[in-house]
C-alpha cells in the first residue's frame, strides 16, 4: 500500500511538472482592479455632451461636434501620458478621407493616438487596443440631430482610455497603442487609414483588439440580461491569405487555426485567470452576421486582430434617433449603459494586453516534422527575434473537435517530441517568460 502511495504520488509530481498551472502576475493583477466604473461612465457622459459626435459635424465649436470630442479625448491622453516619464506621447493621426456613398465631400478626419513606447529598444512588436468615437443617429448622413453613442461606440473609447491611464505608469517591453478612431460608421475609415500607414511603415502589429459596443447587457427582444458574458469574434480564414496559405491550411486541417482563432483562445484563457464572473465567448466569425468593424481593415493587411462585443445586443438604442415611442425609449443614451460591464470588459482588455506586453515574442517557423510516418508528433521551432529569451515554451494540445486547448507541456528547448498522433490531436507553441507571461500560440506549419 505504502509503494502505491509513493508511486502516486510520483506520477502526480511529474504530471505537474509537465503541465503547469499558470498563476496571475501580482503586477497585472493590481492594474486590473484599478480599472474604475467611475471613470469609464465620466468618460462616457462626457463624449455624450457633444451632442453628437458624427464624422461630418461640427469642427470649429469648442463644445460640440467631432471637432470638440476629438480634441478632448487627446487632451485626456496627453494627462494620463504625465504619469508615464515621457514614454507616452499623444497624436493626431490626420487624414482627408475622398468623397464616397457615406461622405458627400473630401473631408479631413483625426484619429487620436496614444502610443506608450516599450522600453526594450531591440523589441519591435506593438499591440493596439481601440475603439471608435464618432456616433450616428438614424440617418447615417444626419450631422446635426443629437448622436450620443454612449454604448456605440463611446463604450470602446471609454475602454481604450482607461486602459491608457492605468497603463501609463507601467513599463512594458513592447510598445501599446491606445486608439480612438474616427469614420466608423461612414465606412470604417479611420482605422483603415492607420491599417495602411501600419503596413506601409512596417509596425510589427503582434495583436490589435478593437472594443466596439461593450456597454450594455440587455437583449432586445429575447429579454436576455448578462453581465458576464461577451463575446470575441476572430476569423477563420485570414483575410490576407495567400493560394500557398491556403493550401497548406487545406492540407493539415487549420481552418480553425488562424492567427485570430489563437489571439482568441489566448484572450479567453488570461482574461478568465484574472477577472472574476467573466465568460468570454468565442464567436467563429470575422463580425457579426454581414456587419464589420475597425478590425476588418487590419485583418486586411495581414495583422491579427479580432472584434470584442457585449453578449446581448439592444437595437433600440443602436444607429436610432432619440425619441420614444408607443412607451418605448430609442436613442443610445447614458443611462441605458452598465458601466459595471463595461469595466469588466476593460479589465479583460488589460489582462491579456499587458500579458502579451510583457511576455516573449512567438516562436518562429513552428513546424511538425513530416519526415516519416510515425504515431508521435515531432515538433521543432526558433526563439522569437528581436525581444527578450524565452525561459521556455509551451506545447498546446487539443482533440480537434475542441474549441479550447486542453494540454499545456513545457519544454526548455526549441524542439520535442510529443507521444500523441498528428493525425488525431492539434497542436501550438507559445513562448513563456520566468513569470509565466505568454506569448500568442503559434500554428504548426509542415516542416522535413
Amino acid at each position: 500500500m505504502k509503494r502505491i502511495c509513493l508511486l502516486i504520488t510520483l506520477l502526480l509530481s511529474l504530471s505537474a511538472s509537465a503541465q503547469t498551472t499558470i498563476k496571475q502576475d501580482a503586477n497585472i493583477a493590481g492594474m486590473v482592479n484599478e480599472i474604475s466604473a467611475k471613470n469609464i461612465e465620466a468618460i462616457v457622459r462626457k463624449l455624450v455632451s457633444f451632442k453628437t459626435r458624427h464624422t461630418l459635424s461640427d469642427t470649429i465649436s469648442k463644445t460640440e461636434g467631432i471637432g470638440a470630442a476629438r480634441n478632448w479625448v487627446k487632451a485626456e491622453y496627453e494627462r494620463y501620458a504625465k504619469a508615464s516619464g515621457g514614454r507616452m506621447t499623444v497624436m493626431f493621426d490626420e487624414f482627408t478621407q475622398p468623397k464616397g456613398s457615406r461622405i458627400d465631400k473630401p473631408t479631413p478626419m483625426k484619429n487620436v493616438l496614444a502610443v506608450l513606447k516599450g522600453t526594450d529598444t531591440a523589441d519591435k512588436r506593438v499591440y493596439i487596443v481601440s475603439g471608435h468615437y464618432d456616433s450616428r443617429a438614424t440617418d447615417v448622413m444626419d450631422a446635426k440631430s443629437f448622436a450620443p453613442g454612449a454604448v456605440d461606440d463611446a463604450s470602446g473609447t471609454a475602454v481604450s482610455m482607461e486602459l491608457a491611464r492605468v497603463m501609463a505608469k507601467q513599463k512594458f517591453p513592447a510598445t501599446i497603442i491606445f486608439m480612438a478612431v474616427v469614420g466608423e460608421e461612414q465606412g470604417l475609415y479611420g482605422s483603415a487609414n492607420v491599417a495602411k500607414r501600419a503596413k506601409a511603415e512596417g509596425w510589427q502589429i503582434d495583436a490589435m483588439l478593437n472594443n466596439d459596443i461593450v456597454g450594455n447587457t440587455y437583449g432586445m427582444e429575447t429579454g436576455l440580461k448578462d453581465n458576464r458574458s461577451v463575446r470575441v469574434f476572430s476569423e477563420g480564414v485570414p483575410a490576407a491569405e495567400t493560394e500557398k496559405e491556403a493550401a497548406i491550411r487545406n492540407s493539415v486541417g487549420g481552418e480553425n487555426d488562424s492567427p485570430a482563432r489563437e489571439l482568441a483562445r489566448y484572450i479567453k484563457e488570461v482574461a478568465e485567470r484574472y477577472v472574476e464572473q467573466l465568460d468570454v465567448k468565442l464567436i467563429y466569425r470575422r463580425d457579426r452576421y454581414l456587419r464589420g468593424g475597425d478590425h476588418t481593415p487590419f485583418s486586411q493587411q495581414g495583422f491579427t486582430a479580432v472584434r470584442i462585443t457585449e453578449m446581448n445586443e439592444d437595437f433600440n438604442r443602436q444607429h436610432q434617433d432619440v425619441r420614444k415611442e408607443k412607451g418605448v425609449d430609442y436613442g443610445d443614451l447614458p443611462d441605458f449603459a452598465d458601466y459595471d460591464y463595461t469595466q469588466k470588459v476593460a479589465r479583460m482588455n488589460l489582462s491579456v494586453l499587458a500579458n502579451l506586453a510583457l511576455a516573449p515574442g512567438r516562436p518562429q517557423n513552428v513546424g511538425i516534422v513530416t519526415s516519416g510516418l510515425t504515431n508521435k508528433t515531432q515538433l521543432k521551432w526558433e526563439a522569437p527575434q528581436g525581444c527578450k529569451t524565452p525561459a521556455g515554451y509551451y506545447v498546446l494540445m487539443r482533440e480537434t473537435i475542441s474549441p479550447y486547448w486542453e494540454k499545456k507541456i513545457f519544454v526548455k528547448g526549441t524542439s520535442t517530441e510529443i507521444g500523441y498522433s498528428k493525425d488525431n490531436y492539434l497542436f501550438a507553441v507559445q513562448s513563456v517568460d520566468a513569470n509565466g507571461h505568454e506569448s500568442i500560440p503559434v500554428f504548426p506549419k509542415p516542416v522535413r
